[in-house]
């Protein structure tokens, strides 16, 4: 069967599409690739300019038993961990208890409030470095996880708000009055009713602020500078002095705190995709 017109117009089409797809797909994961070669690599390998074609010696096994026994990385993945979880858990409770607020309680200054929020996620961070240095100084906090996990939950709560209040103000408000009108306590609406709701939502939030969080390099380098609190993101990056030639751990080392993410993601893909396709409704 000979295909129709509109079938020989599309042609073009679908080819240069799939073309893009590979193509963007390709450049996305050389840098990656890139790396995963490094980080399987020999010390003469990298020092005779051999940094993108096949490793001559395959040292795989042998560099990821290295950054684990010859530099602090379960440290700094433990750090990380610490610092992590509940700083996402934190973010999102709060988050998800002033979205509910935002969305389905009237009261005098709701839109200039959820403004402050929208309007505090355009602020760049880098110009806030000083002071909130010299903040976390003052108060004690300097060079602790901490003074970290507080001002991650302070950073990270106005986009998980918008987030949240997008979800919630698109539930039925019948459920919440029927349940207002038995008597029920907004807390219990609130755990029983609307949690319940926005499970795909949390989700979602949940995994892209560890994201965020797990891969923070900028506050990890201003408010902490020892082993014994860092993360692993500055980890890496304080490898650089003790292995200046090992590039092969340290490319190994990336590898590592690459990988928590990733495997949160996959572990919760379906409600990750759920969350973001239901938010694409909301108002």
């Amino acid at each position: 069967m000979f295909p129709t017109p509109i079938e020989k117009r599309s042609l073009p089409f679908n080819l240069s599409y799939r073309v893009a797809i590979w193509l963007s797909l390709l450049l996305w994961l050389l840098p990656l690739i890139a790396v995963m070669l490094t980080s399987a690599r020999s010390t003469a390998d990298i020092n005779a300019g051999n940094y993108w074609g096949i490793p001559s010696e395959w040292m795989l096994l042998e560099n990821y038993t290295l950054v684990f026994t010859q530099t602090p990385m379960f440290r700094y993945l433990l750090n990380s961990v610490l610092i992590t979880l509940p700083a996402v858990l934190g973010a999102v409770a709060l988050s998800t208890l002033a979205g509910y607020a935002l969305a389905k309680f009237k009261f005098r200054g709701n839109v200039a409030m959820f403004a402050t929020f929208i309007a505090g996620n355009f602020v760049p961070f880098q110009i806030l470095m000083i002071p909130v240095r010299d903040l976390t100084i003052g108060m004690g906090l300097y060079d602790t996880a901490t003074g970290l996990i507080i001002f991650h939950i302070a950073f990270q709560t106005g986009f998980c708000t918008l987030f949240m209040r997008n979800f919630i103000v698109g539930l039925p408000d019948e459920l919440i009055e029927a349940a207002r009108v038995e008597g029920v306590s907004e807390w219990k609406i609130f755990w029983y009713v609307v949690l319940p709701l926005v499970r795909p939502a949390l989700a979602a939030l949940s995994v892209l602020i560890f994201t965020f969080i797990w891969n923070d390099y900028f506050w990890a380098l201003v408010l902490v500078q020892s082993d014994e609190v860092r993360p692993i993101t500055a980890g890496i990056s304080a490898l650089k002095g003790q292995w200046m030639a090992s590039w092969q751990l340290i490319a190994a080392g990336s590898i590592v705190a690459a990988l928590p993410p990733v495997i949160l993601f996959f572990a919760m893909q379906r409600h990750f995709i759920a969350g973001l396709t239901l938010g694409a409704t909301k108002g």
